[in-house]
């Protein structure tokens, strides 16, 4: 409690699963977090509300991803908000696509490469100017980028490539004391992860993890905040697995 108090954060795709609850374990640590979504405003909204009930400071904050100036609009919403320091950005919004290769369409691999790859990628670098020495940025890779799991190979390929604008992100901003991590989830039943919440899905999820049990987002929003906090200075160009010990 507290680790983060005084410092702003920038959540994106935070209305929900993975996000929501990154937004909500950095303000329960202190820190005034910005809600960012898309098009899901409402949802935005009562994470702010349960942010504020529990004493915590947050806004909510939009703008379209996909878009090609969508990472402007946002890093210039974000200044108009925190002013010229952000701390933390946890660049978490992306989606899903389950589909075999023949069945993959152009348009479809560009819309996961924009949101999932793009969009970080121009979002770190429009908040430079606001970012400096202790800062940290997070991005969100996942199980798929490190194994073959089910018929995911472009997702798995934009995912791959946030595990390398990690290394060179944290090569590239040690200089300036800003830290670059990432993490990467397993299995998690979020609306991401559809399959996860039928039977077949949990059976196939216990059966590839050490951990008999299901992941909850939380579980992947305390790590989020940990490596976002001091305890985590000297940890930069890391890809942390937060998986269940997934196929070991």
């Amino acid at each position: 409690m507290g680790t983060l108090t005084g410092r702003t954060a920038l959540v994106t795709g935070a209305s929900r699963g993975i996000g929501r609850a990154s937004a909500l374990a950095l303000a329960k640590a202190g820190a005034y977090v910005l809600v960012h979504y898309a098009s899901g405003a409402v949802q935005a909204s009562a994470v702010c509300e349960e942010i504020r009930q529990a004493g915590g400071k947050a806004d909510s904050i939009a703008a379209d991803l996909r878009a090609s100036d969508g990472p402007q609009v946002l890093a210039d919403r974000t200044q108009a908000l925190v002013g010229p320091r952000l701390d933390i950005l946890v660049a978490n919004a992306g989606i899903s696509l389950a589909a075999s290769i023949e069945n993959t369409t152009v348009e479809e691999f560009d819309n996961l490469f924009a949101l999932n790859v793009r969009a970080p990628f121009f979002l770190t670098q429009q908040l430079l100017p606001i970012m400096g020495d202790g800062s940290s940025v997070i991005l969100v890779s996942s199980l798929a980028a490190h194994s073959a799991v089910g018929t995911l190979a472009a997702y798995a390929a934009s995912k791959g490539a946030i595990d390398t604008l990690t290394r060179h992100f944290a090569a590239a901003l040690g200089e300036r004391g800003i830290r670059v991590n990432a993490v990467a989830p397993g299995v998690v039943p979020t609306d991401l992860s559809n399959f996860a919440k039928t039977e077949a899905g949990r059976n196939f999820t216990l059966g590839i993890q050490a951990l008999k049990r299901m992941a909850e987002p939380e579980d992947i929003g305390a790590v989020v905040a940990f490596l976002a906090g001091d305890q985590a200075g000297w940890i930069t160009g890391d890809i942390l697995h937060v998986d269940g010990g997934s196929r070991l």
